[in-house]
């Protein structure tokens, strides 16, 4: 993966992660390898899960690196306008890279996608992927959305694999079918 994050800047990926164990290994080994490359890491989690990823990562980098680490707190970032309101995460997210962006600092993202129920509104994902998408191409950085597969209906994972080019299986990287046959 981290090869590809090197030849390739516009790399956007599902993850459909199973159990905490797994979630937890793969986001600090993205995290610790973004700031090892220096680049700077946007990371979109809760509260409770960020503190034990801080915590894994504290083992790993010096207090110096960890400033490398920008966390938003997930809630806030995907109910900022008191609603899963696609328009404004994007305007969210664009506010937050702005000073990257302004100032040509390298990162990449990690967003942790969270539902109480996977019965939502799921048209609102497919549209927030789309922008998603589009924003990866056009800013050119590395993006991992993180879903629970476990709680994942079929029409969920049908849209995020027409959504992403990339899923994270395990430790590989494969390409999705679904995205190319549909973009094309």
């Amino acid at each position: 993966m981290n090869q590809l994050f090197d030849e390739q800047k516009s790399v956007h990926v599902l993850y459909a992660y199973n159990g905490m164990k797994h979630y937890f290994e793969q986001v600090v080994e993205f995290i610790h390898n973004g700031i090892l490359a220096g680049e700077y890491v946007i990371l979109i989690e809760n509260a409770r899960l960020y503190r034990i990823i801080e915590k894994e990562l504290s083992k790993r980098l010096t207090k110096e690196q960890m400033k490398f680490c920008h966390w938003i707190n997930s809630f806030d970032f995907y109910f900022s306008s008191g609603s899963y309101h696609p328009p404004a995460i994007e305007k969210y997210f664009q506010k937050t890279v702005h000073p990257y962006i302004e100032k040509n600092i390298s990162f990449r993202s990690w967003a942790h996608v969270e539902w109480r129920s996977m019965e939502e509104p799921l048209h609102l994902i497919e549209d927030f992927e789309r922008i998603a998408d589009k924003a990866v191409n056009v800013v050119s950085f590395p993006l991992i959305c993180a879903y629970e597969g476990e709680r994942m209906p079929d029409y969920l994972r049908n849209i995020l694999l027409e959504t992403h080019p990339y899923v994270l299986v395990e430790d590989d990287l494969i390409d999705s079918e679904q995205y190319h046959t549909s973009t094309r």
